[in-house]
């Protein structure tokens, strides 16, 4: 599958979605601290494991990245890959707008 199509079926989801805005109010979580997160702000029921599918979907995208600390496996936000989509569809255009 293509870049463009990781990140497409990445962002396509709500939880990943909801997972990325933790992310971006805190940057560095654990999957137990976005779990609980999950849990508390959005009501969000899913199992550690269905959360840590939805990382798994996250990082082959390049959105998120991890890295361990000790016995902590902390995971990190990285919007760069989003570029795509904008270089991809530029919002300003030379000529005459609609």
């Amino acid at each position: 599958m293509d870049d463009d199509a990781d990140l497409f079926r990445a962002i396509g989801d709500a939880t990943r979605r909801m997972i990325l805005d933790e992310l971006t109010d805190r940057d560095g979580q654990t999957l137990f601290e976005i779990c609980g997160r999950l849990a508390m702000k959005h009501g969000v029921a899913s199992t550690r494991q269905a959360i840590s599918q939805h990382l798994v979907v996250l990082e082959e995208a390049g959105l998120v990245h991890t890295r361990r600390q000790g016995r902590y496996k902390l995971h990190h936000l990285d919007t760069s890959p989003l570029r795509s989509v904008v270089d991809r569809w530029p919002v300003e255009r030379e000529g005459p707008n609609p």
